[in-house]
């Protein structure tokens, strides 16, 4: 009898997360994409509800609840907490009766590209699998308002899906490095892609301000990278001003953006390629700032004492 490599027992573990919540399309497209694959067994560990921009930010003073959800296919718990609760209790043992073999957080809505990933709460819970020496992958599509539509989320999970199975074959035979994890950003046209391409992290980010409103519905949406959508018109809501109690309320807004620099992370997203980025768990400072201090730092005491003289 000819041996089914794709196999229940043959099938390697996915554990899938995010920051847009459970019932988010770019969730649910990567999962439908994953268990149609018929290569994987897939877990979900997702918030039950938006936690975007949450950054890696965990909970820690009470308990978070569990619900178990039915998505096809897969086996799924909503949870109370941070995408990083999330990863951490779905690759802990305590929640599912075996630790997945790589941590699959994704598809954000928007791309987290430059600095922007240190705000990200889909990077954050790719970072916690990183953190506990499991391989992960941060997965974010490039959602442009009144030009995406619901359909791409399937078509970047389906452009993700070699990458998917090539980590997994060398995590099988333990040629996978653990020394860092991946963040995949996919171009807006996403069905155009230029191919994939190999970068480092950019400067790229949103310059953001405050401005005052009287309701708490006042503006457009806010994508988690904090990037305002293009077809989200500002809705003024007329009533009562919360104002009334004493309560002032100011909302972020977008003021212009961070050129980034060249052949980095945002251009080649804008040039159409599939973005993969590796990265570690932290960034480390520029190697002048750094040398800067190397004289500067023994000298503080002393200058210090002659200042204040």
């Amino acid at each position: 009898m000819e041996n089914n490599t794709n196999s229940y027992d043959e099938k390697r573990t996915v554990m899938v997360t995010n920051d847009d919540g459970i019932d988010a399309p770019g969730l649910r497209a990567l999962v439908r994409v994953l268990v149609s694959s018929n290569r994987f067994r897939v877990l979900v560990c997702a918030p039950d509800s938006e936690k975007s921009a949450v950054s890696h930010s965990i909970t820690w003073r009470h308990p978070v609840s569990v619900k178990q959800v039915d998505i096809d296919g897969a086996t799924a718990y909503a949870v109370s907490g941070t995408p990083a609760d999330c990863t951490s209790l779905g690759i802990s043992g305590a929640l599912f009766p075996s630790v997945p073999d790589l941590v699959i957080s994704g598809i954000n809505m928007g791309s987290n590209c430059g600095y922007h990933i240190v705000y990200s709460g889909t990077v954050a819970g790719a970072r916690e699998a990183f953190f506990n020496d499991i391989p992960a992958v941060s997965v974010s599509y490039d959602w442009v308002g009144g030009i995406s539509s619901v359909n791409d989320y399937t078509l970047a999970a389906e452009a993700c899906l070699p990458i998917f199975s090539v980590m997994l074959t060398e995590i099988r035979n333990k040629n996978y490095p653990l020394r860092g994890f991946l963040n995949i950003d996919l171009p807006t046209d996403v069905a155009n892609h230029k191919g994939y391409k190999l970068t480092r992290q950019g400067k790229s980010i949103f310059k953001m301000g405050w401005r005052e409103v009287t309701s708490e519905r006042q503006g457009g949406k806010m994508l988690s990278t904090m990037e305002m959508e293009t077809d989200s018109a500002a809705r003024t809501e007329t009533g009562t001003s919360t104002e009334a109690g004493g309560h002032l309320l100011f909302r972020r807004e977008v003021r212009g953006a961070q050129v980034d620099d060249a052949d980095t992370d945002k251009q080649f997203l804008q040039e159409g390629y599939i973005t993969v980025t590796p990265l570690g768990a932290v960034s480390q400072a520029e190697a002048d700032f750094h040398s800067f201090f190397k004289e500067w730092l023994p000298s503080v005491v002393q200058r210090f004492s002659s200042s204040a003289l």
